[in-house]
C-alpha cells in the first residue's frame, strides 16, 4: 500500500534551507503553537492535499538539473509529525543521490524521529528558546525533549544547523544569547548557528485565518542589532 501524507506546498528553488539550491517540501501539520510562528496555516493536520510518495519524488526529479549542489528539505508544519512519510521520501531520494535536510523543531517521540534520521543527511534545529518556562509559554513544547532531539542527532553523527528566532523583549538580549551558545557546547555536530530576526510578515494570515496573533504589536527585530549577537554568539562558542 502506498505511503501518502498531507502536503501544505512546494518551493521549487528554495535557497534558505540548506546548503545550494533546494527542492522544499512544506508538510501539514505540527504539534506545537508557537507564539512567532510564520505559517498558522500548517498547523492543523487536516489541511493541504494528500500526496503519495511517489508523487512528490516526481515532483523532484523533474527538477534534478539545479539540485546537484543542493538537494530536498522537508519543513512544515512539523514533518516530523509524519515521519514514516519523511522517512520513505528520504529513503527514495538518497537512493536517487540527493542529498536530504530536516527542518525540524523535534517535537515528536524521539523513536518516530530515529527512523527518519537514518534518511537524513542535514538537520535544521529550531531551539526556539533558552529556558524550559519560556519554551512552555510561548511554544508549548519542551526544551529539555529539544536537547534530547539535539542528542540523538549527536550520537548519530548528523551535523546540525541551529536556529534561533531574535525577538525583542524576548530573546534579544545578551544574556539569551550567551545562554544559547552554552546550550550548544555538549554538541560538536553544529557546524551553523542562524539568527534569524523577527519579522512581522505573517500578520495578513492570521487575520485571514481569524487567529489573533500572540507578538501583534511587537516591533521587528534590527538587522543590525541581529549582527551584533551573531558576533557576540561567535565569541561565546570559541
Amino acid at each position: 500500500m502506498a505511503v501518502t501524507g498531507r502536503i501544505h506546498s512546494f518551493q521549487s528553488m528554495g535557497a534558505v534551507d540548506g546548503p545550494g539550491l533546494r527542492y522544499v517540501v512544506f508538510f501539514q501539520g505540527c504539534p506545537l503553537r508557537c507564539a512567532f510562528c510564520h505559517n498558522p496555516d500548517t498547523w492543523e493536520m487536516t489541511g493541504g492535499a494528500e500526496y503519495t510518495v511517489e508523487q512528490v519524488l516526481e515532483r523532484v526529479l523533474r527538477c534534478r538539473g539545479y539540485l546537484k549542489k543542493g538537494g530536498v528539505t522537508a519543513t512544515g508544519g512539523e514533518p516530523l509529525a509524519q515521519g514514516e512519510f519523511v522517512e520513505e521520501l528520504f529513503r527514495q531520494l538518497r537512493r536517487e543521490g540527493i542529498h536530504t535536510a530536516l527542518d525540524t523543531s523535534g517535537a515528536v517521540p524521539l523513536d518516530r524521529a530515529e527512523r527518519v534520521l537514518e534518511q537524513t543527511d542535514l538537520v535544521l534545529a529550531d531551539l526556539k528558546f533558552t529556558t524550559e518556562e519560556e519554551y512552555r509559554r510561548y511554544t508549548g513544547g519542551s526544551l529539555s525533549h529539544t536537547l534530547e532531539f539535539l542528542e540523538l542527532c549527536r550520537k548519530k553523527g548528523i551535523p546540525l544547523w541551529i536556529r534561533h528566532v531574535v525577538i525583542p523583549g524576548l530573546t534579544d538580549t545578551e544574556e539569551n544569547i550567551q545562554k544559547l551558545g552554552k546550550l550548544l557546547e555538549p554538541y560538536p555536530n553544529v557546524e551553523r548557528v542562524e539568527l534569524l530576526p523577527f519579522r512581522t510578515l505573517c500578520l495578513e494570515k492570521y487575520r485571514t485565518l481569524g487567529i489573533p496573533f500572540p507578538l501583534e504589536g511587537t516591533p521587528e527585530m534590527d538587522l543590525n542589532r541581529t549582527r551584533e549577537l551573531e558576533k557576540l554568539l561567535s565569541s561565546a562558542r570559541k
